[in-house]
């Protein structure tokens, strides 16, 4: 009798895990798909939702600037990054690196619409920073624009970043470092044939993460700029959330776009760091 509870209790566990997977993931993901496909104006099944999509200036806007302001924060925010945890690899062991990391773990947290109140407090039309720019005379970013939303995307995108890349960037020994040098290897040689190929698994990792990271930012634009700055979690709020232009079947098949999105971009990731390739690329 023992020996069958102490069986079936750890499936016992897992059932309530497996209730709210269904009902938070699996249903709602289920009701967004197959809604993608019903013509709402028809009251029929087919692509019209998508094909509506790329018919509609608003949409592909929202598209395009998502895929920019994705690319340019993951790029400035991979690289500086890479930097920032590579520099905290060789700090030694202690206090400081204790407080640096627990920094960054704490701002990996900081967003959404806290984020968007302290850039506002600082760089906002009345921001202290500004103010203080101005009566300098010296020109100031509007964060609300292209390359402010970038700057805010990026800020986000480095502590993360650091987060992850910083196990990678312990893997790499200095012992490696110190042979390489002993041989007579240059700083470009060592990385180029021993560093890089370790850490470009976790690289393009951590690239796909912050990827999606970014693209699927909401709170932090909407607590900036509204519906004023179109981006595709923006446009589906407002197509599920407007009086006027209320349309969730439309709102279901960008949401199915911005998965596929998602789904390439890591099938592409698994294809690149992909031992066989590693191996191809070393």
């Amino acid at each position: 009798m023992s020996k069958h509870l102490i069986r079936v209790s750890p499936i016992l566990l897992v059932i309530p895990f497996l209730i709210v997977f269904f009902l938070f993931q699996l249903l709602p993901f289920y009701w967004v798909f197959k809604h993608s496909f019903f013509d709402d104006f028809e009251q029929t099944w087919g692509l019209t939702n998508y094909y509506n999509i790329f018919q509609s200036k608003l949409d592909i806007k929202s598209i395009l600037s998502s895929l920019s302001l994705s690319f340019w924060s993951t790029l400035l925010g991979l690289t500086i990054a890479l930097w920032g945890s590579y520099s905290l690899t060789q700090i030694k062991q202690g206090r400081l690196q204790h407080i640096l990391l627990s920094f960054t773990n704490m701002s990996s947290n900081f967003s959404g619409v806290p984020l968007a109140f302290a850039f506002l407090i600082l760089l906002g039309a009345n921001g202290c920073i500004t103010l203080i720019l101005r009566q300098l005379d010296i020109g100031v970013m509007n964060i609300k624009s292209t390359s402010g939303l970038i700057l805010i995307y990026t800020y986000f995108q480095i502590p993360l970043g650091i987060l992850l890349l910083y196990p990678a960037f312990q893997s790499v020994k200095r012992e490696w470092k110190e042979s390489a040098d002993l041989l007579g290897a240059s700083v470009y040689a060592y990385w180029r044939y021993i560093g890089l190929p370790i850490l470009i698994r976790p690289i393009i990792g951590t690239c796909i993460i912050l990827f999606a990271n970014a693209i699927g930012a909401y709170a932090t634009l909407y607590a900036l700029s509204g519906s004023n700055y179109l981006v595709i979690p923006i446009r589906i709020s407002a197509l599920i959330t407007g009086d006027v232009f209320y349309d969730p079947y439309t709102a279901s098949a960008l949401a199915m776009l911005l998965m596929v999105i998602l789904v390439t971009i890591t099938i592409i990731n698994q294809f690149l760091i992909s031992p066989k390739k590693i191996g191809e690329k070393s």
